[in-house]
């Protein structure tokens, strides 16, 4: 019997152990992630998952020089901006939000991007694409979020993992593109270039708070590039040049959004609310491609030929003989090259500090491939 008494104890004491040293792992999570909110600048999917959506990356050559080279819902041939900025300092890639097989291990391994192309920061932005995620259905995606984790963790702990975590919000160039430069919509005619800024600002401080109360102390929010040089405003101008308001509007929005995160940051205790400016270092690559390896600055990649502008890159489309020369895959977005470009400027500029050093770099993925017709 003496006998059969320590095997008793023994085994509530191995059970003990167990549970102690999970609660241990669990309540000692110290993994940084990220947690981001965006447009198709940031989308890794989610649009894939929006069956009405007219925004959509899911067919070639979207992600050609990605992976397995197979589209995979980023609206460009391979990396984004956040994908190179995480890459380079250590944090992992976060996974779409809409992704079914997401799961709450995954969260607290990798985040989560909520980023949806056509989304903006106004919930009528975007319209015409019929389902997009806009930056209030993010926020609120993830308190969804945030609640599952508290769940798991208990709430000190959750708190500790979301107030470590990185926080990225890029957003604003579909408010203007898709919405208020666009005559069909109704903020086009109910305001004016200074008023709309306004009205952005108001509504980008309120989401920017409700993140703070939820938990986001390292946050920041990118701000515009010369939106007026994209290949589609170009197309759509008399001259094929840049269109100068479209630019002019960028900058307002990108210095009201600098003194809007100065005020907060100045504001909330314990907080890093940071502003990311590239504007500068993109007018120059425009501007002088040759000076950067580029050798075009003002046509896309992938278009049908003499046929634009083509709103998206689609497999009856011509690809250019060297990506990695094109500032831009489409008529709308950056190529691989150039977001490599823009995230060291990032990384130089804001001199942002390796996390998660033992974690394992991600595979190699930027490769730029031949064209297929090569």
């Amino acid at each position: 019997m003496p006998c059969l008494s320590n095997m008793k104890f023994n085994v509530a004491l191995i059970f003990l152990l167990v549970s102690l040293v999970g609660i241990a792992i669990q309540g000692c999570h110290g993994k940084v992630v990220q947690f981001i909110f965006g447009d198709s600048l940031s989308d890794v999917g989610n649009n894939k998952y929006l069956s009405r959506s007219l925004a959509q990356a899911s067919l070639p050559f979207y992600g050609i020089d990605f992976g397995n080279g197979l589209p995979n819902g980023r609206f460009t041939n391979g990396r984004t901006v956040a994908d190179i900025i995480g890459d380079k300092t250590g944090l992992p890639r976060p996974p779409a939000f809409l992704d079914p097989s997401l799961t709450e291990d995954e969260i607290l391994e990798n985040g989560v991007n909520y980023a949806s192309g056509g989304g903006g920061i106004l919930n009528e932005t975007g319209g015409y694409f019929i389902q997009r995620l806009s930056l209030w259905k993010q926020i609120e995606l993830f308190q969804g979020t945030t609640e599952l984790i508290k769940n798991k963790l208990g709430k000190q702990e959750a708190e500790k993992f979301f107030q470590d975590a990185r926080f990225v919000v890029a957003l604003g160039s579909n408010d203007f593109i898709n919405n208020y430069l666009m005559p069909v919509y109704s903020d086009s005619w109910n305001y004016n270039d200074q008023t709309f800024v306004e009205y952005l600002m108001e509504t980008l401080q309120k989401q920017l708070l409700v993140l703070h109360n939820l938990g986001a102390r390292n946050l920041m929010v990118f701000g515009l590039g010369p939106m007026g040089c994209i290949p589609l405003q170009r197309i759509l101008s008399t001259s094929g040049q840049c269109q100068e308001r479209a630019n002019k509007l960028a900058l307002s929005f990108n210095k009201a959004s600098s003194k809007l995160l100065v005020n907060l940051e100045s504001k909330l205790p314990n907080s890093s609310f940071k502003f990311g400016d590239a504007y500068d270092v993109v007018d120059d690559v425009i501007s002088n491609p040759y000076k950067y390896g580029f050798n075009n600055s003002d046509s896309p990649c992938c278009s049908l030929g003499n046929i634009r502008p083509a709103l998206t890159c689609l497999p009856a489309s011509t690809l250019c003989e060297d990506r990695s020369k094109y500032v831009f895959w489409d008529e709308y977005h950056p190529s691989d090259s150039a977001n490599e470009l823009i995230a060291n400027e990032l990384i130089k500029k804001f001199g942002f500090l390796g996390v998660n050093a033992s974690a394992p770099a991600p595979a190699p993925e930027s490769a730029i491939a031949p064209s297929p017709d090569e």
